[in-house]
């Protein structure tokens, strides 16, 4: 979708802002037992303070130009090396940059092209989402972890084996060369973009199946794909059901709206995860808000919140390619603001889960606590809505390592990974990495240390617990 867009700060505002975040980290740094510091988070009705954390590590700068290769940072992945956890790995696309792998000093391990155009008027490979699948079983082969890609430039699905001992990389293609389109009926329906977009996987407990949940570029829909080991060691899929989410809104007033975009462009999908507890999809529908939709997509999606934005009409204009918004309603959020981007999953205590969303628009990140109902000994989930915990900003720690803004893409891991990140990881996307390079768009990513999270939100360690292997 066209977003509303305000003006991003210039380059001498960008570095004053910049010198401050790092003066602050500095101060922090140095005093004891510090609280997270407090900096604003942009509302309507003026600031809201929200605590900062700052990253540890970033990975190398991603330029989306012919010189960078076509390498722009979306959406990242945590392995978790159980046998050797100081050896895990960030899994990440790079859009027609393909899979950038990375270890927890956030140094490159490995690079995997998208594949090329078929034709020479056709949409090249463009890698945006990934997830994991853990312990699906190959034929020969025997069980293996896997990363799971969208393939929006194809309209396919690419999945890769984890293997951290094989020479060359620890990620090995194992796509069926006959895996099927997700959307498309033909290559002239690929080449519109219409794409498998947005990407969460899913493995049903009761079943012990693998899936895929895709989400298709400018349109509503979500698919189910289930994930099907074949003979030759491949792995392929099928799709199972998809689901429409609403394109127009019956507001409070009685008037209908709809999210202002390029014309033919509906309010697309991208950010999902499943909470592996009870099989629940949470989707990020960018410009509307937050829903909860079973992930067998059986069931009727909820809206759990919604941007602030919700209900704004807005005009488009073709010169610009961006949306003027009007007179605000006041029928959206408080909490979040469009495009709603990365989600992933943090666990708490009790079994609570936590669900974390990139509020793309503010460059914020908000909390849901999912409660379970354990607390009061019923033992069975609680059917509630998530609802609002708090919230955090990502900023820089130094003069050379920046914060996150306009990010796209986050994952959590929850469990300890060595000596790096005793208390888990969470990797967010940083749409505009500094310092750039003589105004190349430049992309990457950045490690933050779980326990500065857990504390911005007040929260305490859970020891080590899973449910956190989950991102957008």
């Amino acid at each position: 979708m066209t977003p509303f867009r305000t003006a991003r700060p210039t380059a001498t505002a960008a570095t004053t802002a910049l010198a401050v975040c790092a003066a602050l980290a500095t101060l922090v740094a140095a005093a004891p037992a510090p609280a997270a510091p407090l900096v604003p988070a942009a509302r309507p009705d003026g600031p809201r303070p929200l605590p900062a954390v700052t990253p540890r590590a970033e990975t190398p700068t991603l330029y989306d130009d012919d010189q960078g290769g076509n390498a722009n940072a979306d959406d990242p992945a945590i392995w978790r090396n159980p046998a050797a956890p100081d050896d895990s790995l960030v899994i990440a696309t790079a859009k027609e940059g393909g899979l950038r792998v990375y270890g927890l000093d956030a140094r490159h391990v490995q690079s995997l092209p998208a594949p090329p155009a078929p034709g020479p008027d056709d949409a090249p490979g463009r890698f945006n989402n990934v997830d994991l699948v853990h312990g699906l079983r190959l034929s020969p082969g025997g069980t293996a972890d896997l990363a799971v890609t969208s393939d929006r430039g194809h309209d396919r699905l690419r999945i890769h084996r984890i293997d951290p001992s094989r020479p060359g990389g620890p990620l090995t293609d194992v796509t069926d060369p006959a895996a099927p389109r997700v959307f498309s009926a033909d290559q002239d329906e690929v080449n519109e973009q219409t794409t498998a977009y947005g990407l969460a996987t899913w493995t049903d407990r009761r079943s012990g199946r693998s899936y895929a949940l895709a989400s298709r570029r400018n349109r509503t829909s979500v698919a189910l794909l289930e994930l099907l080991p074949t003979r030759s060691g491949t792995v392929t899929y099928r799709k199972v059901r998809s689901l429409d989410l609403p394109s127009a809104f019956r507001l409070p007033d009685g008037t209908s709206w709809t999210p202002c975009g390029e014309p033919g462009e509906l309010p697309q999908v991208e950010g999902m995860v499943v909470d592996p507890a009870d099989g629940t999809l949470y989707a990020g529908q960018e410009d509307v808000g937050i829903w909860r939709i079973p992930a067998d997509l059986r069931g009727k999606p909820v809206l759990v919140d919604k941007v602030r934005e919700y209900g704004v009409p807005g005009t488009y204009d073709e010169e610009s390619e961006e949306c003027a918004p009007g007179e605000d309603p006041g029928f959206g959020g408080t909490r979040i603001s469009a495009d709603v981007e990365g989600l992933t999953l943090l666990p708490g205590r009790n079994g609570d889960r936590y669900l974390l969303a990139s509020s793309q628009g503010d460059d914020t990140f908000a909390a849901y606590a999912r409660r379970t109902g354990r607390e009061n000994g019923t033992g069975r989930e609680n059917r509630a809505l998530p609802v609002y915990a708090g919230g955090f900003r990502v900023t820089a720690a130094s003069a050379t390592l920046d914060g996150s803004e306009v990010c796209d893409g986050a994952a959590v891991e929850s469990e300890p990974l060595g000596s790096r990140y005793p208390g888990g990881l969470l990797v967010v996307q940083d749409g505009s990495a500094t310092p750039a390079q003589d105004g190349r768009e430049a992309t990457g990513f950045k490690f933050v240390d779980l326990r500065k999270v857990r504390g911005a939100l007040g929260l305490t360690s859970t020891g080590g617990k899973t449910g956190g292997r989950t991102g957008s």
